[in-house]
């Protein structure tokens, strides 16, 4: 009789495992390249103006030892006259030399003005936190990052934008990101400050 139950016992145990649902593995995410493409614009800024490529609004913008330098320019911008393809990957170095941090760059504007697109900073507000903002830096649906500026550091910054994800990379690694679904079209992008002394270089952008 034992042996009847203990039978029914195993029975029912293999029965049960057979009807488990298997584990479900959530799927990687691919990780976002960061070379290729078609470069469609290079500035190393070796020289001693500008030039012809920005729009220099508030005459701010300066070009000191081979990097392109303000002192504070109350969100004017330097503005890159050529338009950015829709689907790009941006990189160039920055570093900010005042305590305040606040590293500020602009990207896929509607136009050559702020606030007209999406607004990146780093140490922003007194070096208290970084942000991706779609329109409006203080607005309620910004992505934030408890992430700072370390004053004299030079970074380099990448942003690649495919399908709607705009990722922002310091130093190769994700930083932060946005994911709008509905994606800002405009086609214009700057270097942006308020108040802080930063310099930027080697910019370079590629079509993806």
């Amino acid at each position: 009789m034992r042996s009847w139950k203990v039978i029914l016992v195993i029975c029912t145990l293999l029965l049960s495992s057979g009807c488990r649902e298997k584990p479900r593995h959530r799927k990687k995410e691919a990780p976002v390249d960061l070379s290729g493409g078609v470069k469609v614009f290079e500035d190393d800024f070796n020289r001693s103006e500008i030039g012809e490529n920005y729009r220099n609004f508030s005459g701010k913008w300066t070009i000191k030892d081979g990097w392109l330098h303000s002192a504070g320019d109350d969100n004017a911008g330097l503005w890159l006259s050529t338009k950015i393809p829709r689907n790009a990957r941006v990189e160039f170095d920055a570093r900010s030399a005042s305590p305040e941090g606040d590293i500020k760059f602009e990207i896929f504007a509607a136009d050559q003005s702020h606030s007209t697109g999406y607004i990146l900073i780093m140490g922003g507000w007194s070096n208290s936190v970084s942000i991706i903002a779609r329109k409006n830096e203080h607005g309620e649906d910004r992505n934030e990052s408890g992430s700072v500026v370390e004053i004299g550091k030079t970074y380099r910054f990448t942003v690649v934008r495919n399908n709607g994800v705009l990722r922002w990379f310091v130093d190769g690694k994700p930083f932060m990101e946005y994911d709008d679904k509905e994606p800002l079209n405009g086609g214009f992008f700057a270097f942006n400050n308020w108040r802080s002394r930063l310099y930027f270089d080697n910019l370079k952008i590629y079509s993806l």
